[in-house]
């Protein structure tokens, strides 16, 4: 698998799920991939719900979805946080509308969900947030990781391994 020349984008805020920031992260990079770490504000450290820190590299008026091969979601209690920026929901439709991949694991789906992206599509997430994809129009199943279309989610980490392997699949798929 190779992700050369590809730039993936990643939302940063505080209480991300640790394994399900810093798995991605490392396995998107040695696939090859540029990934760029965006959060309300740059250059500022972000601490995950086990206090693994990580530092975002532009805030989320700095890019542009053009500019990207696909976006990541992370878990966590950060969607909670991330679906309220005006900025987060544009950016999700435009990649959304724009049919790259968008990779989300756990409550991830919560910022999908937000930008009103989710009516159709077939996902998974934790089943802590079952209720909520279903009420925006989603068809939830219970399995380590689905892909329907451009969206691949995965359920917690221990499913990374098999979700990681789909969405860098997905990636090089949708951006040759």
């Amino acid at each position: 698998m190779s992700l050369t020349g590809k730039k993936i984008l990643i939302f940063v805020d505080e209480e991300f799920e640790d394994l399900e920031m810093w798995y991605p992260v490392l396995r998107l990079r040695e696939a090859g991939a540029q990934v760029d770490l965006i959060g309300p504000k740059a250059n500022t450290v972000y601490h995950g719900k086990y206090g693994v820190p990580i530092t975002t590299d532009y805030a989320f008026e700095d890019v542009k979805s053009v500019d990207y091969d696909g976006l990541y979601v992370v878990g966590g209690w950060a969607p909670d946080k991330l679906r309220r920026y005006t900025a987060v929901l544009q950016l999700t439709e435009q990649f959304h509308s724009q049919q790259k991949p968008i990779g989300h694991i756990c409550h991830a789906g919560w910022v999908l969900i937000s930008a009103k992206i989710v009516k159709g599509y077939t996902m998974t997430s934790t089943p802590g947030i079952k209720d909520d994809l279903e009420n925006a129009g989603a068809i939830w199943v219970d399995e380590e990781v689905v892909i329907d279309r451009n969206i691949v989610s995965g359920r917690r980490p221990p499913d990374l391994p098999a979700f990681m392997k789909q969405f860098i699949r997905v990636i090089e798929k949708y951006s040759k």
